[in-house]
């Protein structure tokens, strides 16, 4: 049975309600026109004011350090006024944001309080195996504290919805309210995060579940705790996806790598020699299979490291080094594009 795991488990968990003022103007007498100086004018001019209504959002979130540190999604909290985080679906406690990253869409909230909270440890989300075991707590439609227990059904899923998608997708019932939750391996470690479900026809769970995996969102939320901000790699070329008939006209063996269309002037790329139509096939000793991994990578590396990119330039294999700048100070991250920046 999973039940001393939960046991274990369930006070690290935490349920969060964020509040929000949404503010409407409506005016029922909008179409109707009075003449100037008409005493009506001043009576339904009381019907255009401004109303003010409190919008409550629910999620989940987990405590990573007994200070009080939780992690949740940062949609959950997205422009949020007050935040409310109830631990063992009694205590209630206020709390604030320390850092969020709308890119992996990752929050770290700070418990106000002095006591000391039951912590849980990120696991390794790369030794996770399609078929295991695992469990979610969470706060589906408000009902704090339950679980739910499911197997890794796919990994590296991209859903297209966020910037670096690379989601562990499990069949573990995940509903609304689940967002920001963990998903525990069988020793009890996180090594997801619950972000998204697939419900057609808002269903609710239909076991398609998407969390994000440890590894990468561990790297985000240390820099968040850190500097309160992300600091990502960047390497400013705008890629494409290399084509089967690319493949066959630069000659290599199969479609891989990712296609540089642009380099940004200036950027790290540019000054390490990178050319538009280089297909980069390796960077930093990691194989780039296809376009959507190169962004991944990038990010993940520290700013200011020297690296190697191999790419693929008139038929022969050759090697640049670049120096990373950061992604977030870039003119090409601050101006929004269709295509991939990375």
């Amino acid at each position: 049975s999973f039940a001393d795991l939960a046991e274990k488990l369930m006070p690290s968990v935490v349920n969060i309600a964020s509040t929000q003022t949404i503010k409407t103007t409506s005016n029922p007498f909008k179409n109707f026109q009075f003449p100037p100086g008409s005493p009506f004018e001043d009576m339904f001019k009381e019907f255009n004011r401004p109303t003010e209504r409190k919008a409550t959002a629910l999620g989940s979130g987990f405590i990573i350090d007994q200070k009080g540190i939780v992690v949740t999604n940062n949609h959950v909290i997205q422009g949020a006024e007050d935040i409310i985080v109830s631990v063992n679906g009694s205590t209630e406690y206020k709390a604030k944001v320390i850092g969020t990253d709308p890119y992996m869409d990752l929050a770290i909230l700070q418990i106000e309080s002095n006591e000391k909270f039951a912590a849980v440890s990120f696991g390794d989300s790369d030794k996770a195996r399609i078929g295991d075991w695992v469990i979610a707590i969470g706060n589906p439609f408000g009902f704090g504290g339950t679980v739910t227990s499911g197997i890794i059904s796919s990994r590296n899923r991209d859903i297209g919805l966020t910037r670096y998608d690379d989601f562990i997708q499990t069949d573990a019932s995940i509903n609304v309210g689940n967002s920001g939750g963990p998903l525990f391996n069988l020793n009890g470690e996180v090594i997801g995060i619950n972000t998204a479900i697939i419900a057609p026809g808002s269903s609710g769970s239909i076991g398609i579940g998407f969390a994000i995996p440890s590894n990468p969102a561990s790297k985000v939320i240390s820099q968040l705790i850190k500097y309160g901000e992300t600091k990502r790699g960047w390497l400013g070329v705008r890629i494409q996806e290399v084509t089967k008939e690319i493949a066959e006209v630069e000659k290599l063996e199969k479609p891989e790598g990712a296609l540089v269309a642009s380099v940004a002037e200036k950027s790290p790329a540019d000054k390490g020699g990178i050319k538009a139509g280089d297909i980069i096939l390796e960077f930093d000793g990691k194989k780039v299979d296809t376009m959507r991994t190169l962004p991944k990578l990038v990010a993940e590396t520290e700013v200011g490291k020297r690296v190697k990119v191999k790419v693929w330039r008139n038929q022969k294999l050759i090697s640049k080094n670049v120096t990373l700048g950061r992604l977030e100070s870039s003119d090409e991250f601050k101006a929004e594009t269709k295509t991939d920046p990375d």
